[in-house]
């Protein structure tokens, strides 16, 4: 099973990725030092993640599953800095946009 799932950190930050494997053991590839910078040492001590799987399917392609993160990783906005740990696809701003 392929999936693609939406991590959620204890500050409301989410992350969201792809698994071509389906491991429960997996949490994804977001940028360690990010995650790191939002959390105090205490902080660090104790807290719990969540990951909830928002599509799967046994028969996608891998092509179809990267197309799939991408569109969730902009429905969630995940790659604004504000909202999520995702860095790419690069978050395109209103001026970027227009031009």
């Amino acid at each position: 099973m392929k999936v693609i799932y939406k991590v959620t950190y204890p500050n409301g930050k989410i992350y969201v990725g792809k698994d071509l494997t389906d491991s429960i053991n997996y949490f994804g590839s977001a940028a360690s030092a990010l995650i790191a910078a939002d959390f105090t040492r205490e902080q660090r001590r104790d807290f719990a993640i969540r990951r909830e799987i928002l599509w799967e399917s046994e028969d996608a392609t891998d092509a179809e599953v990267s197309a799939q993160e991408v569109c969730w990783i902009r429905h969630f906005k995940s790659n604004d800095p504000s909202i999520g740990y995702n860095r790419w696809p690069k978050l395109k701003l209103k001026s970027e946009a227009a031009s």
